[in-house]
């Protein structure tokens, strides 16, 4: 986005054109929804700290792809400013945003980020946005609980189910880090809520894991040398959503 480290000065185009050819090269390969994500803003800001340029451009962006797929999209704003993405999914027409941190206070790599819930529940009445789901990370990867396990996994997620989350997102401990099939054990035990994996998805484990789980959210795999950076690879895609269609089928 503009304003960041890596963005190329005076080219926010290019960066719409990239975001939708990526969305595209998603869809083309036959996934079921796309999340909408300003990843490339290292290092993240706090909420409170980031400026509307960011939240402007990912709702041009949102708009730009949800003018040409008819695919559910979910928004994510790092690092967790759940605000905007409920903002930009409101005006732009996603159906979900997801929270990295909502319901724990955690000493994360920006710092101390505290969770959203109680602000973002009362940001969504307030702008009629009832509609649009919370999917919600619990044990969060880059965050203190998840690196010194001072509270056990099962509260964390509960936690987040009483705060009024509509999904629960189990991760590694960061991104591309996958969830062991202890953890997922243990999270689907401790909520009724729809589970996702949010991180560490591959050809090779995709089997393993999507039979104990409701979705999943991958993105490196499926790029280019795997990399989170490069470009979707539409070959990567077609090749996992087959063997996800199978598993499926079975």
């Amino acid at each position: 986005m503009p304003g960041t480290p890596r963005y190329s000065r005076g080219d926010f185009i290019s960066s719409i054109n990239t975001a939708v050819e990526d969305g595209l090269a998603y869809i083309s390969g036959g996934v079921d929804g796309l999340i909408v994500e300003n990843h490339g803003d290292i290092p993240f800001l706090k909420p409170d700290e980031i400026g509307h340029e960011v939240s402007t451009g990912l709702a041009i962006i949102t708009d730009r792809i949800r003018q040409k797929t008819d695919v559910p999209i979910g928004i994510n704003v790092l690092a967790n400013a759940a605000l905007p993405a409920l903002a930009i999914a409101k005006t732009a027409g996603a159906n979900f945003v997801r929270v990295n941190q909502w319901a724990n206070a955690y000493v994360a790599n920006e710092g101390f980020v505290e969770g959203a819930a109680a602000t973002a529940l009362r940001y969504r009445a307030a702008i009629a946005a009832e509609n649009v789901a919370i999917f919600a990370d619990a044990h969060v990867k880059h965050g203190a609980h998840a690196i010194v396990a001072d509270r056990p996994l099962s509260e964390l997620v509960r936690d987040v189910e009483f705060f009024d989350a509509d999904a629960v997102i189990c991760t590694g401990q960061r991104t591309g880090d996958a969830a062991t099939v202890e953890e997922i054990t243990a999270m689907r035990q401790a909520t009724s809520l729809p589970l996702l994996v949010g991180s560490g998805t591959t050809l090779d484990n995709i089997g393993t894991i999507l039979p104990l789980l409701d979705g999943v959210i991958i993105a490196s795999a499926l790029k280019k040398g795997g990399r989170w950076w490069n470009a979707v690879d539409r070959d990567r895609v077609a090749a996992f959503m087959d063997k996800v269609n199978g598993i499926r089928s079975a």
